[in-house]
């Protein structure tokens, strides 16, 4: 039996070697793979599909890796992986070990710049370009794919101020599929909708245009044929492009058309029926943090109409979903666009209203400065949601929210908070809705809570007081947020072999319990602290800094995220490797015991 076409393609010189009709079929067979392997492989399903087409035509007419290819958002880039050596590694998406689930520069020299989080990619491209132009490559190629709602971030339009100013080869193809992650919003999916209408290939955008920039299209991105003759023709055109073309997200699985939100990143799902794992565990009974979120913003809006929600196009990740449907009118997505949700949030809170404005820690880096401005310096009672806090998994180094702790405390005017339990976070949710006098960060992480058990009747947490969990012998656990749970786990098996270990959940960074602390180290001669972040700047720094500052000398152990990228895995392999999972935190207080014994 002859092998099929795609596992005759090792790189892109093997492609250029096919035909028309050869290439039409290779098409096939990669969106065929791409849905075989991650049907049992959990990823970003519907983006990729829908640039199938793209992947190959792109590849085939260009030089690729010195002609410059930058794919933005980089989930779309699972065909550019295969297409790209990494046939045979792409079962290994996203798992421990693995290839990545974006570009990453060091994983092959056709990845020309990572891409994990959005609307970054034509800056590169166009930084890429210049620096052509200043070597004196004139016949370098730059091609940035703009696509899934990438373009509505600002960084985007910066971008293109520039380049609509500048003398270089660079093409931007707008994948305009009509969504982000969930259906897009805002004015400019209403702009982009009105020119899919005009007929094909009109070579006529008003905003585009206006930026000096010349347009093409809109193409039919899902047709190789027609694909294939304008990037040709654009191929040979010096200065800068843009080429519109619409393609199908989810395209060529019936279900992932149907369904785009669904199929985004659909987890596990059957490769006939479409059938997800997700709809298989919806009846369970532990929710996940974010749906206990979702329904507790709900239950508190009830209670109070000053409570707005805010989310940068994460409706569904972060269930904002939940209230938008409730309260159409106070739930406010913004697409991907996290500085001005939190300036936006800003706004709203100086006229009187409270806004719970909901984030992924990785992403609320992007609008660092305008926490600081416009929240923090102004002590406007802004709620800041921080979803996906810690190590989130599969999604690696891009999507860890680990520098949130570290990257907080520092600013003045903040309440910092971090549940360890969903009852908990519905309680802090409670108590920041009705705290007026400063901001309120409250971070929560991915994934599964703890038990069914969560709709409690509210109670506040006043801001700056810990807990004691259980008492011990001369060793002490100070924790923050979920992580408790595994100094649980842990203490529980080290009881079992009767070494006794007392456990403190803090529950504010800030402010800190002053009295909880005095008792930590008059108590305690050993202290260990466990964090879902990293250990350089975070809650363990912060126990040092205040040891230091009331005259403790006490030994401190600081667990958490080393000073390193962290890659991707599932997140009890990140545990282990980062040392604070529940076996981790054993070994570690048995290996101090040892020591002092020894001593």
């Amino acid at each position: 039996m002859s092998p099929s076409l795609l596992q005759t393609i090792n790189c892109p010189a093997d492609l250029r070697t096919l035909n028309l009709s050869q290439l039409s079929e290779l098409s096939d067979e990669l969106r065929s793979f791409i849905l075989d392997v991650v049907s049992a492989n959990p990823g970003h399903l519907g983006a990729s599909l829908g640039v199938v087409e793209l992947s190959v035509a792109l590849h085939y007419l260009y030089n690729t890796p010195d002609d410059l290819l930058v794919w933005d958002v980089g989930h779309q880039a699972y065909g550019h992986k295969i297409l790209t050596g990494r046939r045979d590694q792409f079962e290994t998406l996203r798992k421990w070990e693995g290839i990545s689930g974006f570009p990453v520069i060091n994983e092959s020299p056709y990845d020309a710049f990572g891409t994990g989080h959005a609307s970054t990619g034509l800056s590169a491209a166009l930084g890429m370009a210049v620096a052509s132009a200043l070597k004196g490559e004139k016949d370098r190629k730059h091609v940035v794919v703009v696509g899934d709602g990438a373009m509505t971030g600002g960084m985007f339009f910066e971008a293109l101020n520039q380049a609509g100013d500048s003398n270089v080869n660079l093409l931007i193809v707008l994948n305009d599929n009509g969504i982000s992650i969930d259906k897009s919003a805002g004015a400019l999916k209403d702009y982009l909708a009105r020119q899919r209408k005009k007929p094909q290939g009109t070579n006529n955008n008003p905003l585009f245009d206006s930026f000096g920039i010349a347009t093409h299209g809109p193409v039919d991105g899902n047709n190789l044929e027609q694909l294939l003759e304008k990037l040709s023709d654009l191929k040979s055109m010096k200065g800068v492009h843009l080429l519109h073309i619409i393609t199908t997200k989810g395209k060529g699985f019936e279900r992932a058309e149907k369904e785009q939100v669904l199929f985004h990143a659909p987890g596990m799902f059957d490769r006939i029926t479409g059938t997800t794992s997700v709809q298989i565990e919806s009846s369970k009974e532990v929710p996940l943090y974010q749906h206990v979120f979702g329904e507790t913003l709900v239950e508190l809006a009830n209670m109070n109409t000053s409570i707005v929600g805010i989310t940068p196009a994460m409706p569904t990740g972060s269930s904002l979903n939940i209230m938008m449907e409730r309260f159409p009118d106070r739930a406010f997505d913004v697409d991907i666009a996290e500085q001005h949700a939190v300036t936006f949030a800003a706004g709203m809170a100086t006229q009187g209203f409270k806004p719970f404005c909901v984030i992924y820690s990785t992403f609320l880096q992007r609008a660092y400065d305008q926490l600081i401005h416009d929240v923090a310096l102004q002590k406007l009672p802004v709620v800041i949601c921080v979803d996906r806090a810690g190590l989130v998994g599969e999604d690696g180094a891009t999507h860890h929210g680990a520098f949130d702790l570290a990257y907080l405390r520092c600013i003045p005017n903040l309440i910092i908070a971090a549940p360890m339990n969903e009852v908990e976070l519905r309680n802090m949710m409670y108590t920041a809705s009705a705290y007026l006098s400063v901001p309120f960060v409250i971070r929560y992480p991915r994934g599964k809570a703890t038990t069914s058990n969560w709709r409690q009747p509210f109670s506040q947490i006043f801001p700056g007081t810990g807990r004691k969990l259980r008492d011990g012998g001369p060793f002490a656990v100070v924790s923050i947020g979920h992580p408790g749970n595994f100094v649980t786990e842990a203490l529980d098996e080290l009881t079992e072999q009767e070494i006794y270990v007392s456990h403190y959940d803090l529950r504010f960074l800030k402010p800190l319990d002053d009295n909880m602390l005095h008792e930590v180290f008059s108590n305690h001669t050993t202290i260990f602290t466990v964090e879902d972040g990293v250990i350089n700047g975070g809650m363990g720094s912060a126990l040092m800094e205040w040891a230091q500052e009331h005259g403790f000398v006490n030994r401190i152990i600081r667990l958490g995220i080393p000073d390193r990228f962290i890659p991707h895995g599932s997140p009890a392999e990140l545990q282990a490797c980062c040392g604070f999972s529940a076996k981790g935190i054993v070994a570690r207080v048995k290996l101090e015991l040892e020591t002092k014994t020894k001593d």
